[in-house]
């Protein structure tokens, strides 16, 4: 990126300004700090989610017996690591979509699209991660749905299948009335984190759950701490740390995408200010000045009065 391109980018993004009144530095300064600690926790969670996936690419391939499609161990395997992949790392990436700022000018319809796309991408590699899964117990005839883990990662599922459907029909086709979509809007954003933070704690559990069959008497044990079980606790560890980079950028409201009326508002005045919960306002009077031009504009007789009374 050239030198010139991080000013504008930084002017571009106003909500990721998080100085107010009183604050000893300038607007600008405030803007490229915050630009720079959003793009070190975005680099971040992407490098650690990409090191989730390698991690489970590891346990499965060097650890256990790989990956296959036959009903025995190699078919289970894609269950941890379709499930890393998809339901943990796609879904991340679909929730901070909308917090990428040089995307804020972007349509908003083909950003609905990308998310909705992600987590379809996302709904769907859990599903054939079940599939693995089912059909691996069902080829050793090991009971299905006896574990807690079970239940609440296949709840986890529906429930997700489910936020899919209820986004796509109500925000991005637009035969939903706005007061639906206003009343809904809060219930799918917490839904969403409510779902994600669940993926993450269902996978801990199955990832231990696994440990324990798998590590007993003749091979190592689990308590005795070999290799495996390192590799698997830090893959664990390196989840939920992916999990809360990604909770903290989505709920900061400074790194909201701005409503499309407040990005007008900026591309017509040129000026906006903070209110203290960090939501970017317009200045009033800069509006009505706005507004009375474009009235004029629109009705010369209006116009023509307005420049009659100044005389």
């Amino acid at each position: 990126m050239r030198g010139r391109s991080w000013p504008r980018l930084v002017s571009a993004c106003p909500c990721l300004s998080s100085a107010g009144p009183g604050s000893g530095r300038t607007s600008g300064q405030a803007r490229m700090e915050g630009l720079l600690l959003f793009l070190a926790l975005l680099g971040s969670a992407l490098l650690l989610g990409l090191a989730a996936v390698s991690f489970s690419l590891v346990w499965t391939c060097y650890y256990r017996e790989g990956l296959g499609w036959d009903g025995g161990a190699p078919e289970f395997n894609w269950h941890p690591v379709l499930m890393v992949t998809g339901f943990i790392f796609v879904q991340g990436l679909a929730i901070i979509v909308y917090r990428l700022p040089w995307t804020w000018k972007c349509n908003k319809l083909l950003m609905k699209l990308i998310h909705a796309g992600l987590n379809s991408i996302a709904f769907t590699l859990a599903v054939i991660s079940l599939v693995a899964v089912f059909d691996f117990h069902n080829a050793k005839k090991i009971p299905n749905m006896y574990s807690l883990h079970s239940w609440i990662g296949l709840t986890a599922v529906i429930l997700y299948g489910l936020q899919i459907f209820v986004g796509i029909a109500v925000f991005l086709f637009p035969f939903a009335p706005a007061s639906l979509r206003a009343a809904i809007m809060p219930i799918h954003v917490y839904s969403g984190l409510f779902l994600f933070g669940t993926v993450i704690a269902t996978a801990l559990m199955g990832i231990t759950e696994k440990l324990i069959f798998s590590l007993r008497i003749p091979e190592p044990r689990y308590s005795d701490f070999p290799d495996e079980a390192l590799v698997v606790n830090t893959l664990g560890v390196i989840l939920v740390v992916f999990g809360v980079l990604v909770l903290w950028v989505v709920t900061r409201a400074h790194w909201k995408r701005p409503a499309e009326n407040t990005s007008k508002l900026q591309q017509n005045v040129g000026r906006l200010d903070y209110n203290e919960e960090g939501l970017v306002m317009a200045d009033e009077s800069a509006v009505e000045a706005n507004g009375e031009a474009v009235a004029r504009k629109r009705n010369p007789i209006l116009d023509e009065a307005g420049q009659r009374s100044t005389m």
